[in-house]
């Protein structure tokens, strides 16, 4: 007589997900540079935190238009040097195609070492438009919405706040083992019922997306999905 296996309990019995908001607070952190080979040389030793704000925090920062450019290395070389070529190459680096920050840094260093090699003369930015290093603390705020079935995506995601967005689908990749968003990851624990969602989630563009942009794009997925009326 063999003995059957209990069925594994679906994880929206137990661990409801819990929908959280956040903001960052930017942290200065003294260094400043006036050109692009003092760029190259502070972005070898400066803290990873730093890199990663520069591509990330303007999410979160009070804009009354669309930025230009999705990270400040590149509207720096637009604005504070001038250098168009530059910026444009700095523009289209896209974070999410790298495994961790340390090879983001390196990119951009040597993104930067190829338009100095370029370069007659290095050029410099004025005073009032030295490029200056920031960090940033993320501030975490529990909220009073949970679920425990994944239907009620469908219903909660239209009305969520930017900051949650980010927290949940931006800021949970350098967050989570697997590198995903907190929708993915916890709709993988059931038993592969949502994996079609899950690849589905997998196509939204996590960078060169608004996360007003991104939030509409889950929320249709979401929809299409389970059937949830608009």
């Amino acid at each position: 007589m063999t003995n059957k296996q209990p069925t594994p309990k679906p994880r929206e019995l137990n661990e409801p997900f819990k929908i959280k908001d956040c903001t960052l607070i930017a942290l200065a952190t003294g260094v400043r540079v006036h050109n692009l080979r003092e760029l190259r040389d502070k972005l070898e030793i400066i803290d990873s935190g730093s890199i990663y704000y520069h591509f990330w925090g303007s999410r979160l920062r009070a804009r009354f238009d669309d930025p230009e450019y999705n990270n400040d290395f590149a509207a720096w070389a637009r604005h504070g040097l001038h250098d168009w070529i530059l910026a444009e190459r700095l523009g289209t680096i896209d974070p999410t195609e790298f495994d961790n920050l340390k090879e983001l840094r390196q990119e951009i260093i040597e993104i930067i070492e190829q338009r100095l090699d370029e370069s007659e003369y290095v050029p410099w930015a004025k005073t009032d438009h030295q490029f200056a290093f920031a960090t940033s603390q993320i501030v975490v705020f529990n909220t009073s919405k949970h679920f425990k079935h994944p239907e009620a995506l469908g219903h909660l995601v239209p009305y969520l706040s930017i900051g949650s967005i980010f927290y949940h689908f931006i800021d949970a990749r350098r967050r989570a083992p697997l590198g995903v968003d907190d929708f993915s990851k916890w709709l993988m624990d059931f038993n592969g019922l949502h994996k079609d969602l899950v690849k589905e989630i997998a196509r939204v563009d996590p960078y060169f997306a608004t996360l007003t942009e991104i939030r509409s794009q889950l929320a249709q997925i979401f929809e299409s999905y389970f059937g949830v009326a608009a």
